[in-house]
Order: C-alpha cells, then structure tokens, then sequence
C-alpha cells in the first residue's frame, strides 16, 4: 500500500478541467455485435453535446436501477469504452456508442443484451479517462478533459506515428476509436493491432476492423490470435502468453520504431504486456494502458454507499472535502477501515464514481492534507501520483484529518 502526504499550499489547480456528472440519454440504436455482445447508442441532444465532448479511448459510466434475485431494487453502475470516433451531426445533436459484452452473473451486462431497446432512458455520465494518445501533443491536459479539442479529432496528432495496439475481447472497445481517429488524423500513421479472442464467433467489430483494413491496406496491420481455434498460422493460434508475446513482437510487429502503446483487456494480459515491454527498455510514459477487471476475482467491487454510523464518543478521522466549490464534512469511525469515496458518500450522494474497484479513475481527487493509504491502483499514473492524486474509493485515512479535493 502506497502512502501519501500532501499539504494545503501545494494545491495546483487545473483550469478547464469538467467534471464528470449523470444526465439522461435515449438509447437510439441497440445492434447485436456478437452471441454476448451489443453496440449501444445514446442520442445527445444539442443542448447537452459540450457535456459529451470526447476523446477516442475515453469511457462513460452508465446507471440505472435494477432488480436483484431478491426483487430488491438497487442502482447499478458500470463503466463502459467509447467504441466509436467523435462527431457532430448537422442539427447540433451528436451520440456516444458503447459496447456491451455480457460478463457471466453480470447483473448490468446480462440485463441490457437481455432487455436493453431503443427509446429506454439511461443515466449517462460525461465522458472522462486518460487512455488517449499523446502524440504529438501536450497530452497530459487531453487525458483529463481539458475541453478545447475535444470532439475535433483531426487536431488529436498533428504528425505522423507508429502506433501498436494489443486487445483481449471487449478491450477492442476503445481501441478501435482510437485506430480510427490515429488512421484519418494523418496520411504518415501506421497502426498495429494484435487482438486476441477465444473464438472466430466471438470477435466483436470483426466486420468494422475488415472495412478499416480495406481502407488502410498498407498502414494498419491486423492480427487476430484466437485461443480455441486453429489458424493457419501457428502464431495466431494459441493463448498469448510470455513466449508467444515475444514472437509476435519480433516478427508480426515492427516493435522497435513504436511512438505509442495502447493495452487494453484483463489484468493479467495487461500485466504481461507491461512487464515485457518493460524488459525490452520500452519508456513507461509510452504506454497507455486500460483495465476492464482488476484481476481480483475474489474481491467485490467496492463497498460504496454502505452503511457506517459515526459514533462521536469513539476515535473517527475527520474528512472534509471540495466538490463543486462547496465544502462537505463526514466523520468516519477509525474501527470501520471506510473508503474516502464511502464516508463522502454518507453526505453527498453526487460524489463521482463508477467502478469503485480502482480501474476507472471517475473518483481521482487531489489529496490537500492528511494522509492515506491506497489499496490498489490502476488508474492514476505516477505523476498523478507525485502530485498528491488519489482513488478516493480506495483510499483510507491514517492521519485525523483528511482533505481532499474533487475538483482540482
């Protein structure tokens, strides 16, 4: 666990900065990709479109209210990739497509495959998140929504790259924003992409990779590895692991001349990428990366929202914290181990987040004093981390006072 001191004085604040907040959208389009998978599309009314400006890579979370086995009703969120490259239609009006794949006893997942139509009304939450290219440009600001190109793809890469990209199963979600916008931003670009799948039926986007292939024959490679079904090629057949990873990286890839990475699937695919372009002297600051699980099987998903009874006759750390310029205040009882995220909570339900397992980044905020330990974080990267930020739903207090800063 990573501990953290930052002190009052040494608050940067970060002008344009927006800060991701629910609104209802009608589900235009639901389109089934695979047997367990949906292409979902919400249309964005011109009064709202600056409030779902984007970039490719970038994810929304999604609410709404489900029934549990019991028949209880419980708000449900989940956090889902952006599959499509930003647009504008003529009227004013834009849409945000996300892919859906069900996840097995996945509640949301299961619900909209299932039952999810056109003309259902979702919470959708503005877009955010950091896994977007930087090349080219000043790319830290463009991870966290500083808003004046956002939506103009065509300003994204203002010179040509080479560009890799590996995927596992719905990690092609942002992934594919991404090719698309990289490919048409500049005629120099070229971008490969390994995605690998269990099953030929189960790639999702097959007929929409095919078409960016016939589009770009010469500047984008693309290399399908499936796990349970044999290929022509003995490479492309097989569960990627460290052995495989090096083949196809010295002979499918030009790998040495890469400007950017882009890994995006389960945690241990991810690991495994990380850690063996981390042996090949490849720049961490090269790397963009994404989770869509945390690897912890055994670990809920958070525990936000639930019940604590503060007790002002036993010993509680105090957290005050900053959220659309008004200040709140929550005691949190020492003995309950409680997440920042759950005792803001407590008082301020609006607090954002999403995943509440530390994959997202929706709840980031800038730590200003006091001191915290982070149980997992696989979201903010290490300058974010120099610069006192922390996941608010993994972070507990170690000192008696604790402020934090959700709109910095």
């Amino acid at each position: 666990m990573t501990v953290i001191r930052q002190t009052d004085t040494e608050a940067v604040q970060a002008p344009g900065r927006r800060r991701p907040s629910f609104h209802p959208l009608a589900v235009s389009e639901v389109r089934r990709l695979t047997e367990d998978a949906i292409e979902v599309a919400f249309a964005v009314p011109a009064e709202l479109a600056g409030q779902f400006d984007y970039l490719p890579g970038q994810y929304v979370a999604l609410r709404t209210t489900l029934r549990d086995a019991d028949g209880e009703p419980h708000e449900v969120r989940r956090s889902y990739s952006i599959c499509a490259a930003p647009r504008t239609f003529p009227d004013g009006t834009s849409e945000i497509r996300v892919a859906i794949k069900q996840d097995l006893g996945g509640l949301f997942s299961t619900w909209a495959n299932a039952r999810l139509k056109p003309g259902d009304r979702l919470d959708v939450m503005s877009p955010t998140g950091a896994f977007v290219s930087r090349h080219g440009r000043n790319g830290r600001d463009i991870g966290h929504n500083v808003l004046n190109s956002l939506n103009h793809p065509e300003e994204l890469v203002q010179e040509a790259g080479t560009f890799v990209a590996i995927a596992a199963g719905s990690g092609i979600t942002p992934v594919i924003a991404i090719a698309r916008t990289l490919l048409a931003a500049h005629p120099g670009t070229r971008f490969d992409l390994i995605y690998a799948n269990k099953a030929a039926m189960d790639v999702m986007f097959v007929e929409e990779l095919a078409d960016l292939k016939d589009r770009y024959p010469s500047r984008l490679g693309l290399h399908h590895v499936l796990s349970r079904e044999q290929r022509i090629a003995p490479l492309m057949s097989g569960r990627i692991d460290g052995e495989k990873l090096e083949q196809l990286l010295g002979t499918a890839l030009h790998a040495q001349d890469v400007d950017e990475w882009f890994l995006c699937g389960p945690f241990e695919l991810v690991q495994l990428c990380r850690d063996t372009l981390a042996a090949r002297g490849v720049n961490p600051e090269q790397i963009r990366f994404e989770l869509f699980s945390s690897g912890k099987p055994d670990r809920p998903e958070g525990n936000a929202g639930r019940p604590v009874v503060a007790d002002e006759s036993r010993e509680s750390y105090r957290i005050t914290f900053n959220l659309d310029g008004l200040r709140g205040e929550v005691l949190s009882p020492t003995h309950a181990r409680e997440s920042i995220l759950n005792a803001a909570l407590r008082v301020r339900p609006d607090v954002p987040f999403a995943c509440a397992g530390g994959v997202c980044g929706t709840c980031r905020a800038k730590l200003l004093s006091g001191t915290v330990t982070m149980d997992e974080n696989y979201a903010l990267e290490q300058d974010e981390l120099d610069n006192g930020f922390v996941l608010t739903c993994q972070s507990h207090p170690t000192s008696k006072d604790v402020s934090v800063d959700f709109d910095v």
